[in-house]
C-alpha cells in the first residue's frame, strides 16, 4: 500500500492503480480465493507496474513469476476455492515396465 502512496506523490495515477489492485490481490491469494483467476491478474499486474515504474524490476518480475505458478497450480488444500468448490488431487499412475 505504501508503494501506492509514493506512485500519487510522484504523479502516476495508473502506478497507484496497478499497486493497489496487486495488493487486493495479495489478500485473495492470502485467503486462497479464485486462485486461478487472481494469480493470472497478479502476473499482469506486477508485469503492468514493471512497465510503468521501472525501479524494482526483479522484485516485480519475480512476483509476476510467482502468480503465474499459483495460476497454474491452483488452490491448496485448506483454502477457501478448496472448501467452496473441493480440491482436486491428480494421481500420476507409475508406469509399468
Amino acid at each position: 500500500m505504501l508503494g501506492a502512496i509514493g506512485a500519487v506523490l510522484h504523479g502516476s495515477i495508473t502506478a497507484a492503480i496497478a499497486n493497489v489492485l496487486a495488493a487486493i490481490a495479495g489478500m485473495f491469494l492470502l485467503i486462497g480465493l479464485w486462485t486461478p483467476i487472481v494469480g493470472a491478474l497478479v502476473a499482469l499486474t506486477e508485469l503492468s507496474i514493471v512497465l510503468l515504474l521501472p525501479q524494482d524490476l526483479r522484485l516485480h518480475v519475480l512476483q509476476a513469476v510467482f502468480g503465474i505458478g499459483l495460476a497454474m497450480i491452483g488452490p491448496g488444500v485448506w483454502s477457501v476455492d478448496a472448501r467452496l468448490y473441493g480440491w482436486r488431487r491428480l494421481e500420476i499412475p507409475t508406469r509399468k515396465s
